[in-house]
């Protein structure tokens, strides 16, 4: 009588127990309410502004807090423009103006930069690149007076010249081109160089259209400061026919009287357009700086 030897094959090794992770539903759910609690922190602000903007200033400095305006002041909205002391409406003006070319030179003039420190092969190109990481370690304070003074010997002041000009460079936004432009395919210019394109015919047709998500965020980056600086303007349009928008604001506040409600009216309409250019590009601004090559 024989025997046979079980069939291995068919012995089964027991089902591991199926592990669940952590987190689960709870953990999405407070995901989302630290979420929503940050972003109710951070609209704070401009609900006050809001708020206070359509309120009388009887309200705003009264002892007893209102969630919302007993009546809605909607003359308000037109009081800055109406103001006689100050031209709310040219300072708008000024600030688009500025804001503007100053994104449009110093995308243009940094990403050229920033694409030769990359890619035209050149003996001192890291020394010259050094040399604008050197700036960064300047301090403004540094510079302020003997670029006043430069712009003042050359007569720029009230003037846009000398509101933009002087700050058409910047040495970080050169570093976060090149930072990019390094870590850019190079198939993309190999092929252009096959068709006969040089190192500039490579940049505009071939690198900048295919680079139009970094240069979207460095565009939403540069309007903002452009449009929020406000001591330089202060300095170089000492008429008020030159000043920007920050600097009319400031003009509301005095050693005499604060008009409340004038002040946040006006506010309110100033951070308009940075509201509606954060909105258009902000899909574009966490991409593009993830981008440049900075790794932690």
């Amino acid at each position: 009588m024989t025997t046979t030897a079980p069939d291995l094959r068919k012995v089964t090794k027991p089902a591991k127990a199926k592990t669940r992770r952590g987190g689960g539903v709870m953990g999405n759910t407070g995901l989302y309410i630290a979420t929503g609690v940050a972003a109710l922190l951070f609209l704070v602000p401009f609900y006050l502004i809001v708020r206070n903007a359509l309120m009388t200033d009887q309200e705003i400095t009264g002892e007893e807090w209102k969630w919302f305006p007993t009546s809605i002041q909607w003359g308000n909205i037109t009081e800055p423009f109406d103001d006689v002391t100050v031209d709310f409406a040219q300072s708008l003006w000024n600030s688009v103006v500025v804001a503007v070319l100053h994104t449009t030179g110093i995308l243009l003039i940094c990403s050229m930069a920033g694409y030769g420190l990359a890619r035209i092969p050149y003996k001192h190109a890291n020394k010259v690149f050094y040399a604008v990481l050197a700036t960064l370690m300047v301090p403004t304070a540094v510079t302020f007076v003997p670029s006043f003074v430069l712009v003042s010997s050359l007569g720029w002041v009230d003037s846009y010249r000398g509101l933009i000009i002087p700050g058409l460079f910047s040495g970080f936004t050169c570093f976060l081109f090149r930072q990019y432009f390094l870590g850019f395919p190079k198939e993309l210019e190999e092929a252009a160089r096959v068709d006969g394109l040089g190192y500039w015919g490579a940049y505009w047709r071939v690198v900048v259209p295919n680079s139009l998500n970094f240069f979207a965020a460095i565009a939403t980056i540069t309007f903002i400061n452009g449009w929020n600086a406000f001591l330089w303007p202060l300095v170089i349009g000492q008429d008020p026919s030159a000043w920007t928008v920050q600097v009319a604001l400031s003009s509301y506040m005095t050693n005499q009287t604060v008009n409340y409600h004038l002040i946040f009216m006006a506010t309110a309409i100033s951070i308009l357009p940075l509201v509606f250019v954060f909105l258009f590009l902000q899909r574009w601004l966490v991409q593009g700086i993830a981008q440049t090559g900075i790794k932690g």
